[in-house]
C-alpha cells in the first residue's frame, strides 16, 4: 500500500517536488542537507518512532521494536514482549498463534487504558491460548544469557523471565528532535510533541504540524485527518478545526478491542454522574450463533442527561461495530435513544442496543431483537 498509494502516485501530481535528504527549518524555509529552500508555509509531519523501555541494560541485549519484529525471517522459540498496549498486545497473540511461545509483561495490565473488565476478559482469552501473561510487574534489568534474554523484575515476588528473543513494545514518541524547533520558537509538549492549536498551528507563524510529531490521537486516520487541516489551513489561511471529539480506537486481538469516547475512570474524573451498563456476549445473538462468546460491550453514559459518554466492545466484530457508538457520542444521543433505534438481527452492532436496554431492563428476560 506504500508503494502503490504513495510512491507511485507521487509523479502524478506535477505540482509535488519530492526531495529525500536532512531536514531541519531555518529562517524563512528549510535546510534540507545545505540545500535551502524557501517557503511561507510549513508543514511537519515527521511521524513517531518507538520508545526504549527504561530498564537497566537495554542498551546491552538485541531486542527488537515492532517493525523489526515483523521483519524477522525466523520464527523464534520463545519470545518475550515488554509491553501490553495496543501493539504488545497484538504482536502476543499474533506469535503465539504463530507457534512461538509467548510471555507478555507489563508494569500495569493488558490494555492499560481500557476498561478493566475488558482488560481481565482479554487476559483470559490470551491465557487460554497459552499466552504467558505476567502483568503488575517492576522491571528490574535486562540481559543476555547465552542465545537468549533475561529480564529481573519485581511483583509479588520477585520474577526471573527467559526467552529466546524480546521485543520492546513501550509505546511511540514523536520524531521531533534534530529539526532545530526551539531555535525556530516552537514548543514541545511533555513527550516530546510538537504543540499546535485547534488549527494545527504551531506557536511559530507559517508553521504547522500534523500526525504522530504532535504527540496526540496517534492513529493513522487521525493522522491523516490532522494532515487534511493542517495543510488546507496552511494553503489558504483558513481556520478549518481538528476534531478529536469522537475518535473511535480499534485493537486488533480476536477478539477485537474497540473504543470510543470516555471510560468509566475518565468520566468520574471529569465530573460526570456516571452510570454503565455491560452487556456480556453470551446474551447477545450474533455471538450465540457464531458460538463464540468471549468479550463484552460496556456503555458508560451520564446520570444526570443520560447521554452516552463512551462504548467499548470486546468482540471479534469490533471493529466494525464501534462507528455506530461513535456517531451517537458525535450527535449527543441519549442512551435511550440508542435502545429506540432499530438495529439489524443477528449482528454485532445489535450489541449496543442490548447494552443501551440494559440500563433500565434485564436484558436476560427480553426476548431476541426486542424492540
Amino acid at each position: 500500500m506504500r508503494q502503490a498509494k504513495y510512491v507511485d502516485l507521487l509523479p502524478d501530481y506535477e505540482s509535488v517536488d519530492y526531495i529525500e535528504g536532512k531536514a531541519r527549518l531555518a529562517d524563512g524555509g528549510v535546510l534540507v542537507d545545505g540545500r535551502t529552500i524557501v517557503a511561507p508555509r510549513i508543514v511537519i509531519a515527521t511521524g513517531s518512532r518507538p520508545a526504549v523501555p527504561a530498564i537497566a541494560g537495554i542498551g546491552d541485549v538485541p531486542w527488537r521494536d515492532s517493525t523489526a519484529a515483523l521483519a524477522m525471517d525466523r520464527l523464534p522459540e520463545s519470545l518475550l514482549i515488554v509491553g501490553a498496549g495496543f501493539i504488545g498486545c497484538e504482536l502476543a497473540q499474533m506469535f503465539a498463534r504463530a507457534g512461538a511461545k509467548v510471555t507478555l509483561a507489563c508494569r500495569s495490565r493488558l490494555l492499560p487504558h481500557a476498561e478493566p473488565e475488558i482488560s481481565a476478559a482479554l487476559a483470559r482469552c490470551f491465557a487460554e491460548e497459552g499466552i504467558d501473561v505476567r502483568s503488575g510487574l517492576a522491571y528490574k534489568s535486562v540481559r543476555r544469557n547465552g542465545a537468549g534474554i533475561v529480564l529481573e523484575a519485581d511483583g509479588d515476588a520477585a520474577v526471573t523471565l527467559r526467552a529466546e528473543t524480546m521485543i520492546a513494545a513501550a509505546g511511540r514518541l514523536p520524531s521531533s528532535d534534530g529539526m532545530g524547533l526551539e531555535d525556530m520558537g516552537i514548543e514541545t509538549t511533555g513527550n516530546g510533541g510538537i504543540r499546535v492549536d485547534a488549527h494545527m498551528r504551531t506557536t511559530r507563524s507559517g508553521v504547522y504540524a500534523a500526525g504522530d510529531v504532535t504527540g496526540r490521537d496517534m492513529y493513522v486516520y487521525m493522522a491523516a485527518h490532522g494532515a487534511r487541516i493542517a495543510a488546507r489551513n496552511a494553503l489558504d489561511g483558513g481556520d478549518a478545526v481538528y476534531d478529536d471529539s469522537a475518535v473511535p480506537e480499534v485493537v486488533f486481538t480476536d477478539p477485537q478491542v474497540a473504543s470510543v469516547g470516555l471510560t468509566e475512570a475518565a468520566a468520574r474524573t471529569q465530573g460526570h454522574s456516571v452510570e454503565t451498563s455491560i452487556l456480556p456476549l453470551d446474551q447477545l445473538p450474533r455471538a450465540l450463533a457464531a458460538r463464540d462468546t468471549r468479550g463484552l460491550i460496556k456503555l458508560v453514559a451520564d446520570a444526570d442527561t443520560d447521554c452516552l459518554l463512551g462504548a467499548h466492545i470486546m468482540a471479534p466484530e469490533g471493529g466494525d461495530s464501534i462507528q455506530t457508538a461513535a456517531l451517537a457520542i458525535r450527535q449527543g444521543l441519549t442512551v435511550q435513544e440508542v435502545a429506540a433505534m432499530i438495529f439489524p438481527y443477528l449482528t454485532t452492532v445489535e450489541g449496543l442496543k442490548l447494552a443501551a436496554q440494559g440500563f433500565e431492563q434485564d436484558v436476560t428476560k427480553l426476548s431476541c431483537c426486542a424492540g
